[in-house]
């Protein structure tokens, strides 16, 4: 891993500024091996601002949406603070959503590595925060969304009833949690809806940045069918496979909004991508959906048009605010 220690400074900025972090406050950082150097970072960073500091590692988990011990969730509510650079993911468990409801403002950086550190803590927080706000209203108004890509997506789903969230990167309240790098509208489609295809030609998780192939999945009454195309589909047909027909929900419509972030193989970065949609397969427990299970999977497209009750909201990748 690089070294990181010149970034140092801008983590305590991003601290102050996007967490509100003060002199005092109990901050605690849940890390893992692979991610141990940037928990590490970010502990230290929270010690220049005169916060009391605890760093926890835990053994990696197996899949994204495992809880972390019981432990350490405890921990996390106990906190005013909560970083988790882990490898696989604590954003979608409930560990994370009780901490927030203890009152904790979290953030979660999942599987980031040193290069979306050093572009993420370029980013305008403050304008991202303003179109995600706007967008997740948008969404939240909306009764039906469809998707099309030119790489042959055109799914539609129902969003009635369900409330869209800004990613902003801004958690200074108790309660709040985002993403870091932050930067995207998303929520969760109502259940059993959903139909049409979906071609993944941006990245995967689980597969990473899919330079020469496509993932296509099949979408009936709300659930994926068929997933083809070459390796990188059947490395997903196997992660999922263990978690039966609920890893197969779609779980998350997706719109990214963070012009500083860039492909490159890391979920937590591409979904955030300027332009890109995404829709994730799996839970969506946590943020308004009904689906329960410890796999959450985010699949990226390119230059997607999306509409909501029939009004294009992005056009080949561009936002139309």
């Amino acid at each position: 891993m690089k070294d990181l220690s010149r970034l140092r400074g801008d983590a305590a900025r991003i601290l102050e500024t996007c967490l509100g972090v003060k002199e005092g406050e109990e901050v605690l950082v849940v890390t893992d091996e692979p991610l141990r150097e940037i928990g590490e970072l970010l502990w230290r960073a929270a010690k220049d601002l005169g916060a009391d500091a605890s760093i926890i590692e835990i053994i990696p988990r197996a899949t994204h949406g495992q809880e972390p011990p019981e432990m350490v969730a405890e921990a996390m509510k106990k906190a005013a603070v909560v970083l988790a650079p882990t490898s696989k993911s604590l954003s979608h468990t409930a560990a994370r959503k009780a901490a927030n409801e203890a009152g904790a403002r979290i953030f979660t950086l999942p599987g980031i590595l040193p290069e979306t550190l050093e572009r993420a803590v370029q980013a305008n927080y403050e304008h991202i925060a303003e179109i995600g706000v706007q967008l997740a209203d948008i969404l939240t108004k909306g009764k039906t969304a469809r998707v099309t890509t030119p790489a042959g997506t055109d799914i539609t789903m129902s969003l009635e009833g369900r409330k869209g969230h800004p990613d902003t990167g801004l958690v200074r309240e108790p309660g709040l949690f985002s993403n870091f790098p932050a930067g995207e509208a998303f929520i969760a489609p109502v259940e059993g809806t959903a139909n049409g295809i979906f071609v993944v030609d941006g990245s995967m998780s689980g597969a990473g940045v899919l330079e020469n192939e496509k993932i296509t999945f099949n979408v009936k009454e709300g659930y994926v069918t068929d997933i083809t195309g070459g390796e990188a589909a059947r490395r997903i047909v196997e992660i999922i496979k263990p978690f039966g027909k609920a890893a197969r929900n779609i779980a998350e419509l997706g719109i990214g909004i963070n012009d500083q972030a860039q492909l490159c193989g890391s979920p937590l970065e591409d979904e955030k991508v300027l332009g890109t949609a995404h829709i994730a397969i799996g839970d969506n427990k946590t943020f308004g959906g009904n689906t329960a299970v410890p796999s959450h999977l985010d699949g990226i497209m390119l230059d997607a048009t999306i509409e909501i009750d029939g009004v294009v909201i992005m056009e080949d990748g561009k936002l139309k605010l």
